[in-house]
């Protein structure tokens, strides 16, 4: 004998689903509701809903997923009341006057009619899901994929339309969403060319990842890109569907070639370059390339490769060549320092060293420039010798060229300088009172001069000469011979005046 649910016993059943369910008389009332229902509309008492049709039109503001207001005949309560059947209706719900997002939600709604004795129509249910966290999620997705930096399509895998694409995949190839949503995969090939295609195909068939592979990307005005493509399996609203992710190479590419070709002239400039130059490692200086003039003038070649310049025994004094390494270590460059290298065949060559660290090809290198000057320390060496020869008699020479002569034997000291005759005898005579410690005023009193006259002269002694302080030329003058002896209202003598 079977038993007939009555209607307490059908309400306890209800009741308990977790999806909301509403009953609707065709009279427009609300006759009951679950409280799963009244959950989902954020109440706890039947009458909370309006009690009606169009108390709940005056409680609930209800709009389509594409922000279309609902006419207030189409009110999913409304159609239900009238017997109409209908599946998947999604709307979002708010609270009348409500402003939180807690008093909003997003409801998938669908309708039947409950037959009573003699199939006559008894009920009209609404039945309702709050898919809310769904759309918050899904809503989350979409702002991130659109503002992902990287290009990007979505393709659905039951047709293998695209339905998403973000503004990365439209800069990329040129296609806007009209040219690509509802397209096939087939049409807008983004699998064009790529090297594992069969298994890219095969992976899209099982819904399965799609490892990185190079492929070429075809763009809206036919050229095409070279590109990394990857797919990975999501869902959206839920359809299985496979995300395209793409790197562009082609800038990579061009780095790349304009690094060859950088490269290339690089290495064109260091074979043929008149000056002897050589590539070593930055780690233990170990050579990687020597240039024709190196081995012209030092006569290692390739044979020296590998080797440090230690271990050729180029460096004369030793401790000179491991507080050079030191120094270039520390700075990352050297420019003319003198030393004295070793050629293979043996000797000795004064030369000026500069080095910077690189990096070529990808490694930290140390580029090195010599010039050899040995011609002209051996003329300076023959020029002092002769000044020495000369002036063990300089009784017959006036002083101006026995301090020029002076000069040249020490050029470290009192060198001739051009600027010392672009000097005034006024301006002498300024500079070697400076040199005696006078201030401006002092000297004004002892060359009878205004005190702003003495100012212009030293402003010009500076500006003849270079300096910027006082100290400074100080230094200067006493460096050439100031201050001179025996000066008395004249003029100062200094280098050059006898």
């Amino acid at each position: 004998m079977t038993h007939a649910l009555d209607r307490s016993e059908q309400h306890q059943i209800i009741a308990s689903l977790t999806e909301g369910v509403i009953l609707v008389t065709p009279d427009h009332r609300i006759a009951w509701a679950n409280a799963a229902a009244l959950a989902m509309h954020g109440v706890d008492r039947l009458e909370d809903l309006g009690g009606s049709v169009d108390g709940y039109r005056d409680r609930f503001v209800l709009r389509y997923r594409n922000h279309h207001p609902l006419g207030l005949d189409r009110y999913p309560l409304e159609r239900a009341a009238t017997g109409e059947v209908f599946e998947d209706v999604y709307v979002d719900v708010t609270r009348a006057g409500g402003a939180s997002p807690a008093e909003s939600w997003t409801h998938r709604i669908r309708s039947l009619v409950t037959a009573g004795p003699g199939g006559r129509p008894e009920s009209h249910v609404l039945i309702v899901q709050d898919v809310t966290a769904q759309f918050e999620a899904e809503m989350r997705f979409e702002r991130t994929f659109a503002a992902n930096p990287a290009p990007a399509v979505i393709c659905r895998l039951a047709d293998l339309r695209y339905v998403r694409l973000n503004e990365g995949f439209s800069e990329l190839t040129g296609f806007d969403a009209d040219a690509v949503i509802g397209r096939t995969l087939y049409e807008v090939d983004v699998l064009a060319g790529a090297e594992r295609r069969e298994l890219a195909i095969a992976r899209l068939k099982e819904g399965r990842t799609i490892p990185q592979m190079e492929a070429r990307l075809r763009g809206a005005g036919g050229g095409e890109r070279a590109v990394i493509v990857a797919g990975q399996p999501i869902e959206i609203a839920d359809d299985p569907c496979m995300l395209f992710t793409f790197a562009d190479l082609e800038p990579r590419r061009a780095a790349e070639t304009a690094l060859r070709a950088s490269e290339e002239r690089f290495e064109t400039a260091f074979r043929l370059a008149p000056v002897p130059m050589l590539v070593a490692r930055r780690d233990g200086f170990g050579l990687l390339s020597l240039n024709q003039a190196f081995t012209a003038a030092f006569g290692h070649g390739p044979e020296a490769l590998g080797r440090a310049p230690g271990d050729l025994g180029l460096w004369v004094d030793e401790g000179a060549r491991a507080a050079f390494e030191r120094d270039l270590l520390r700075t990352g460059r050297i420019a003319g320092a003198e030393t004295c290298l070793r050629p293979r065949e043996g000797g000795e060559r004064d030369c000026l060293v500069s080095a910077e660290t690189v990096t070529i090809a990808g490694e930290a290198c140390v580029l090195c420039a010599l010039q050899d000057i040995t011609g002209r320390k051996r003329s300076e060496r023959e020029l002092i010798a002769a000044i020495d020869a000369v002036m063990a008699d300089t009784s017959w020479f006036s002083r101006a060229v026995i301090e020029r002569l002076a000069g040249l034997r020490q050029p470290g000291r009192g060198a001739p300088d051009a600027r010392l005759d672009a000097l005034t005898a006024r301006e002498r005579q300024v500079l070697g009172l400076i040199c005696q410690g006078l201030s401006d005023a002092a000297i004004g009193k002892r060359l009878s001069l205004a005190r702003n006259t003495v100012r212009n002269h030293v402003a010009a002694l500076y500006r003849k000469l270079g300096l910027h302080r006082r100290s400074e030329a100080v230094i200067w003058g006493r460096e050439r011979g100031f201050p001179a002896q025996g000066f008395e209202g004249g003029e100062t003598p200094g280098p050059g005046r006898p």
